[in-house]
C-alpha cells in the first residue's frame, strides 16, 4: 500500500511541472484583443525578450530607443469647474509615451500615430534598435513590439516586465508626458 502511494505521490510530482507548462501563455497568432493585464508568454516571434539587467545594459549604453505604451485613460466629462488631475505615468528616463499604441486592434488614426512615434523615435530608421515596454503581465507591450516587426522594424526588443520590472530593481524613473495623441 505504501509503495503503491508513494509512487502515486512521484507520479503527480512529475505530472505538475508539464501541467504548469502547458498552461503558460502561448502566442497568439494576430494581436490580443482583451483582458491586457493578464500573463504574457515567454517569447514574441522575431524580437528579443529582455530581463531588466538586459533592459539596464541597454538603456545604460544608450544604444536603443526606449517606447512606452502604457495606456492613458481619457478625461472624462466633468461638471465646469471640476479640478482633473491626470494620474502620473514614471517611465524609463529619455523614454517615448505613446498611450494606448498597444491595444489589438487600432483605429487608422492611432495606427498612424504609433508609426509616426516610432518614426520620430529612430529617426525614421527600421535597423534601429526599439526597446518596447509597458508594465509586468500587460500585453500592451506585446501587442506594440509585434506590431512594430510588422510595420518593418528589424531590431525590436521587448521588455515584458516593464517599469514594474525596472522600479523593482531600484532603477531610476522619471515623470512622463505622453506624446500628443490624435482625437478619436
Amino acid at each position: 500500500m505504501r509503495q503503491r502511494l508513494a509512487a502515486a505521490l512521484v507520479a503527480v510530482a512529475l505530472a505538475v511541472p508539464a501541467l504548469a507548462q502547458q498552461q503558460e501563455p502561448f502566442e497568439p497568432e494576430g494581436y490580443r484583443t482583451d483582458n491586457y493585464r493578464a500573463p504574457v508568454p515567454a517569447t514574441l516571434e522575431g524580437a528579443r525578450v529582455l530581463s531588466t539587467a538586459q533592459a539596464e545594459a541597454i538603456w545604460r549604453a544608450k544604444s536603443a530607443a526606449f517606447v512606452d505604451v502604457l495606456p492613458r485613460p481619457p478625461k472624462p466629462s466633468l461638471p465646469a469647474g471640476t479640478v482633473w488631475r491626470d494620474m502620473p505615468r514614471n517611465n524609463i528616463p529619455g523614454s517615448i509615451w505613446l498611450p494606448d499604441a498597444g491595444y489589438g486592434a487600432l483605429s487608422p488614426a492611432m495606427d498612424d500615430y504609433f508609426r509616426r512615434g516610432l518614426a520620430h523615435a529612430t529617426h525614421g530608421d527600421k535597423a534601429a534598435p526599439l526597446v518596447i515596454y509597458c508594465q509586468a503581465d500587460c500585453w500592451m507591450s506585446w501587442n506594440a513590439a509585434k506590431r512594430a516587426r510588422a510595420y518593418g522594424y528589424a531590431n525590436v526588443a521587448w521588455y515584458p516586465d516593464g517599469t514594474d520590472g525596472w522600479e523593482r530593481a531600484s532603477l531610476p524613473t522619471e515623470k512622463a508626458q505622453p506624446e500628443p495623441r490624435p482625437e478619436q
